[in-house]
């Protein structure tokens, strides 16, 4: 449908990722909110966790005292909830509301039976960080209320709330008992169950039909946060979900179709520009081959291949296990060109490594011990990626065909050891290397294609499945390989990858440039001037549903 004709006074976006970085949906939201901004402007808000300090706060909020005065001036909270109002300082800079749930941990008991009684919501069986979720989700709904009403719901005006992940479905649910004059969107990035199946190394794909989410739920321990993600699912105007993968997975395990599948679009401002890149990639190579030869006392030669991985420290979702057993595999290959590979997923990470530091500060050249990792983590015998470094066989010694490096740190800009961020070390980087098993979209590869930096992934993730959809599966045509992944192939995508991997790294300049070239293509095809009409599309589907519950 058309943007213009979407008609509505207030849209409130409510996650725990709003100002506060800790995942892909914040890149999601971030940038989906200018593209949001530019056709509806201060319509939109967003609300997320106050979880910041005067000691701590958050680099990603401007508050500002003038902004929406007129609400705060007639606001009512209960005690123990606070708000802060601002912009998020991000892209379009949208409003923002920041909110202190603490006062809710107090009544949980209260909401919880209210809960359990109109939609069946099972929080007996609560642990973890169900509780902060659920007092989050109940605050945010009580200022979404108060938002709602103060721009006159109740005199007719068009109010859509939008809440995404299970950590908000106690919003969507108050808001559907205390102000059903609101249309109500509900966005599942993952399922909380499909991830728990996945994670407990279960099969899902060619099980999945067989599986009962319930049934899976007890089995897994994870009855309160699946049946309150059933609920919010249910009784939303409009469930989405962000890619057809992940719309199966709803439908067999959460007992509702998606209305509309909204995948993940893409903003490219923080890429260097084409004049910007060569100094980019130049400053960041550098950087990664001088960390590596800190470590392993080796200088690295201009051509060396560098491929790296990256995410959230899911060792079997994410495919970190198949990416080191594909590197592994690629150096029994005998590529004809030295190979540095990085593993950049944060774990329990304690200290960047004071032997590491020292090196880099006075350009030393001597081997370290363990010359495999780059900060020191907590757990060192119990961390899964540093575990299958070790028994692969990584030693980082002078004949090695492919050096391995384990980034255990947020990439952040201030780790201590790089001190750049994952944006300003991509375009150092030849190509990457995501091979899910369970991802619902796939932001980082991305990523990588925007900067131009080819990518292989697989079928499983929906970004995989978009880019089969929509181009050849080919590196020169999309800068993208999707190798096809199930439930019992994993040396056959293992040799897959390996494969991929020989052949870029025997490419010639020219085919690096088209490669490179088409990569930057299909990320443009991916933005969000692209994909916000299936967000328009879900938010009309919310408002026409909301609109025939008080048809006579």
């Amino acid at each position: 449908m058309e943007i213009s004709t979407l008609d509505f006074d207030l849209l409130v976006e409510t996650s725990w990722e709003v100002c506060n970085k800790v995942g892909g949906i914040y890149t999601v939201l971030s940038t989906k909110a200018k593209t949001l901004k530019k056709y509806f402007g201060d319509k939109v808000i967003f609300i997320g966790p106050d979880v910041w300090s005067d000691a701590n706060p958050s680099p990603y909020f401007i508050e500002d005292s003038q902004e929406l005065a007129q609400w705060r001036h007639q606001l009512w909270l209960p005690q123990g909830v606070k708000v802060r109002v601002g912009r998020w300082d991000i892209p379009g800079q949208p409003l923002a509301i920041l909110v202190d749930f603490k006062g809710m941990y107090d009544v949980k008991n209260d909401l919880y039976a209210r809960m359990w009684e109109l939609f069946g919501v099972d929080s007996l069986h609560a642990y973890g960080d169900y509780d902060e979720a659920c007092a989050f989700g109940h605050a945010a709904g009580i200022v979404v209320e108060d938002l709602a009403k103060f721009y006159g719901i109740k005199s007719g005006k068009r109010v859509i709330a939008h809440f995404d992940e299970w950590t908000t479905g106690m919003g969507l649910l108050y808001i559907k008992d205390r102000l059903p004059e609101a249309a109500t969107v509900f966005t599942t990035h993952a399922t909380s169950i499909g991830r728990s199946i996945c994670g407990n190394g279960k099969p899902l794909y060619d099980y999945l039909p067989g599986y009962n989410g319930d049934q899976m739920a007890g089995e897994l321990n994870m009855q309160s946060k699946h049946s309150l993600e059933k609920a919010a699912a249910l009784q939303a105007d409009c469930f989405t979900t962000v890619s057809d993968v992940t719309a199966r997975e709803c439908e067999q395990l959460l007992g509702r179709k998606p209305d509309v599948v909204t995948p993940n679009g893409f903003e490219e401002n923080f890429v260097p520009t084409p004049r910007q890149f060569p100094a980019a990639r130049s400053k960041a190579r550098k950087r990664l081959m001088d960390v590596a030869a800190a470590l392993t006392g080796r200088a690295y030669s201009d051509d060396t291949f560098i491929v790296a991985t990256s995410g959230r420290c899911e060792f079997r979702n994410k495919g970190i296990d198949l990416f080191l057993d594909s590197a592994k595999r690629l150096a029994q290959l005998k590529p004809n060109r030295k190979v540095l590979a990085f593993v950049m997923v944060p774990a329990w990470t304690k200290e960047p490594r004071a032997d590491l530091a020292r090196a880099l500060s006075l350009k030393e050249t001597k081997r370290l011990p363990d010359p495999v990792i780059t900060h020191t983590v907590n757990n060192p015998y119990d961390d899964a990626i540093l575990g299958r470094i070790h028994q692969i066989g990584f030693a980082n010694i002078a004949t090695s065909r492919v050096d391995m490096i384990y980034v255990p740190c947020y990439l952040n800009g201030c780790d201590g050891i790089f001190d750049f961020t994952y944006y300003a070390l991509l375009p150092g980087i030849d190509a990457t290397v995501f091979p899910s098993y369970y991802e619902p979209w796939g932001y980082t590869p991305l990523e990588s294609v925007a900067f131009g930096v080819p990518t292989i992934t697989t079928s499983l993730s929906g970004f995989g499945q978009w880019v089969l959809s929509t181009f050849p599966n080919d590196f020169s045509a999309c800068g993208v390989k999707v190798e096809k992944r199930g439930d019992f192939d994993y040396e056959q995508v293992k040799e897959a990858i390996a494969s991929d991997l020989l052949a870029l790294t025997s490419a010639t300049a020219r085919q690096q440039a088209a490669i490179a070239k088409a990569a930057r293509a299909t990320a443009q095809k991916a933005s969000w001037s692209y994909f916000i009409e299936y967000y328009i599309k879900a938010y009309q589907i919310a408002l026409t549903n909301e609109q025939a519950r008080f048809q006579i």
